[in-house]
């Protein structure tokens, strides 16, 4: 039985770890998990940060509220997700609780106690509740959201000793970046109205 091989860097797929950016580049090449090239941060918060924001432009131009996620677990990409409520039809399409889903379909586990989810937006207390309920160790976003965030805002879900679990919390990594995508998408919004 044959082996699949990576067509980009010839190694075997088990072996490969070519950037899902770009794939142009192995990023065993240079000793590092991701491409280096695409994603230049050193700070692992802010590399994955950059993926999360990669999936929520995906959500921008699918006409989506533009947040992304990405949960990892020991440096490496889990799942890759982005809002999809208005495409699916799905008012629980928010990108967390697919990233939490798809997380826990692949490891075969609903609780999430080694995983970090990274996410461009505070999540709202649908999603933080989710994260209680996954037992989610950690959380990195960027952008506050002061009108539903259910984290640091309005709530403080994640850290609410009332509750069986608490997730560790990082917040504001590269916050400007994940605020301007969504203030571009709420002008378009606003100018195509």
């Amino acid at each position: 039985m044959s082996k699949e091989v990576c067509e980009v860097c010839k190694r075997p797929s088990e072996e490969c770890t070519c950037c899902p950016e770009c794939g142009h580049i192995c990023s065993l090449d240079y000793g590092e998990p991701y491409c280096p090239v695409c994603l230049p941060e050193k700070d692992p918060d802010k590399r994955f940060m950059r993926l999360a924001l990669k999936e929520a432009e995906k959500a921008f131009l699918k006409g989506e509220v533009p947040v992304g996620a990405v949960l990892v677990k020991d440096n490496s990409v889990i799942a890759l997700t982005h809002n999809t409520r208005e495409t699916q039809n799905d008012p629980a399409g928010h990108a967390e609780l697919l990233a939490l889903r798809e997380g826990a379909f692949s490891l075969n586990r609903w609780r999430l106690t080694d995983l970090t989810l990274y996410v461009t937006k505070e999540p709202c207390v649908m999603c933080a509740g989710a994260m209680v309920n996954a037992r989610l160790g950690r959380l990195v976003y960027g952008c506050e959201d002061t009108k539903a965030g259910a984290v640091n805002n309005l709530y403080q879900i994640l850290s609410d000793k009332r509750l069986n679990h608490q997730v560790e919390v990082v917040s504001g990594v590269m916050k400007e970046e994940c605020s301007s995508l969504l203030k571009e998408f709420f002008k378009k919004r606003r100018d195509e109205a």
